[in-house]
């Protein structure tokens, strides 16, 4: 069987799948139950300093986006950092690291963007006896109006000059965690890595408002009238975070920078993807707040075998793999054709692919008068979009070989060696 232990900056933990740092990871006896069910690591809960006490709102602190049949597609949280007492955490922290020394605890920590507070701060983590420190770089709500969180994450300069303190004054790894509420996730990271860090990880929320009550007319969740922005996680983050993640990857610059990737994991497959686009490891959190803390069980037993399927001997086996494939627009072959393909057994007649096609795209899909669907390759572009709406998965994409026509063009499909280097490429140039 494959070997799913990690070693991520040489933290060992038996599997890939830590719990992230937001509520399931607040406390002892959240950390101790998340272990016994086979969780690999867990980031604790934010630490703040211990000035003015962190006050959470007493309503309600989450937003849901459902799906059609409830399923939990997004979460919109407004609770802040820890709101339990900094010498409380710290020691129920070194319990849990005595009790499971074969476990990743790792500690997350916002404190004011004051080299003192940090100073202060963080020789009594290390006492703990933890693993490393993760620095909360991403917290949209609340403590980014305070000058932290997001705040700092959103600023390049700050992400350097506090990465700097903490290697300066922490002999643990550093892991910095980055905010998607900016526009290039590429210069965060490239400031983390210039201010040592030895890894990063993302994303933390998105800036969100789930919905509004159209009788209160406030944001959900309604705290005695008004609402606020939150932090947007879930399944429904994951495209964003894959699309970071693989970002931070393929740049040259932080391209051999550690990631433990975060957003919308729920099963193995998710894991999978983003270890794939180059995470060491994974973080959750959404999906263990939907079904527990025993997902994980399915989640080590899926990717254990779907790596013995391929043949993989190590979650580091798979690490990446995917990252060269990523490319910029310009470098997709534009002699790749397609053509939309109906399996009349399968099909059901009920003429969605037909609706969408017609009415949104290129009127690609005939219809007879006893409701048989068929493709008009001439008209067809390929858009896949009758694929995605087909609820029967009836319809699948057809690769025109090489040499044959293209019934929209009247042109063979093109068989070019090295579509990178070719002249009719727009982005040739650049690939040489």
């Amino acid at each position: 069987m494959a070997d799913l232990s990690c070693s991520f900056l040489g933290i060992k933990s038996p599997n890939p799948f830590w719990l992230a740092s937001a509520p399931p990871t607040d406390k002892e006896y959240n950390v101790r139950r998340a272990f016994e069910a086979g969780w690999g690591g867990v980031v604790w809960k934010t630490l703040g300093s211990e000035g003015p006490p962190v006050v959470n709102v007493n309503g309600p602190r989450y937003g849901v986006i459902h799906g059609a049949d409830r399923r939990v597609l997004g979460i919109n949280n407004l609770e802040l950092i820890t709101d339990r007492s900094l010498e409380v955490n710290l020691r129920e922290m070194a319990a849990v690291k005595r009790d499971y020394p074969d476990r990743a605890l790792i500690a997350s920590i916002m404190v004011p963007c004051e080299e003192e507070a940090w100073k202060a701060i963080l020789p009594r983590v290390e006492e703990t006896g933890a693993d490393g420190i993760e620095l909360n770089f991403g917290c949209p709500h609340g403590m980014a109006e305070r000058g932290m969180g997001a705040a700092v994450g959103q600023v390049p300069e700050y992400i350097e000059m506090v990465t700097r303190w903490c290697k300066k004054y922490c002999s643990l790894p550093v892991i910095v965690k980055l905010t998607p509420n900016i526009t290039d996730i590429r210069m965060p990271a490239e400031a983390a890595h210039r201010g040592g860090a030895d890894a990063v990880s993302l994303i933390n929320t998105i800036n969100s408002i789930t919905s509004v009550n159209l009788d209160l007319f406030s944001p959900e969740p309604v705290i005695d009238g008004k609402g606020s922005h939150g932090g947007y996680c879930g399944p429904a983050v994951k495209p964003i975070a894959l699309n970071m993640v693989a970002e931070i990857a393929r740049n040259p610059v932080t391209a051999n920078l550690p990631i433990s990737g975060i957003g919308g994991i729920t099963s193995w497959r998710d894991a999978a993807e983003f270890i794939a686009l180059g995470a060491g490891n994974v973080q959750v959190c959404t999906a263990a707040m939907t079904y527990g803390f025993k997902i994980v069980q399915e989640m080590i037993a899926g990717l254990s075998h779907y790596l013995d399927e391929k043949g993989l001997a190590s979650v580091e086996d798979l690490v990446g793999r995917a990252v060269p494939n990523v490319t910029d627009w310009k470098y997709l072959n534009l002699n790749y054709v397609t053509k939309a393909e109906i399996n009349q057994e399968d099909c059901i007649n009920c003429g969605r692919c037909y609706a969408v096609c017609e009415d949104t795209s290129h009127q690609a899909i005939a219809v007879t008068s006893d409701r048989v669907y068929s493709v008009k390759e001439d008209e067809c572009v390929a858009c896949n979009l009758c694929v995605d709406v087909c609820p029967v998965d009836c319809i699948s994409m057809r690769e025109l070989a090489h040499g044959e026509v293209d019934l929209r063009t009247g042109k063979k499909v093109a068989d070019y060696a090295n579509w990178t280097t070719h002249p009719n490429n727009p982005g040739a140039t650049a690939a040489e």
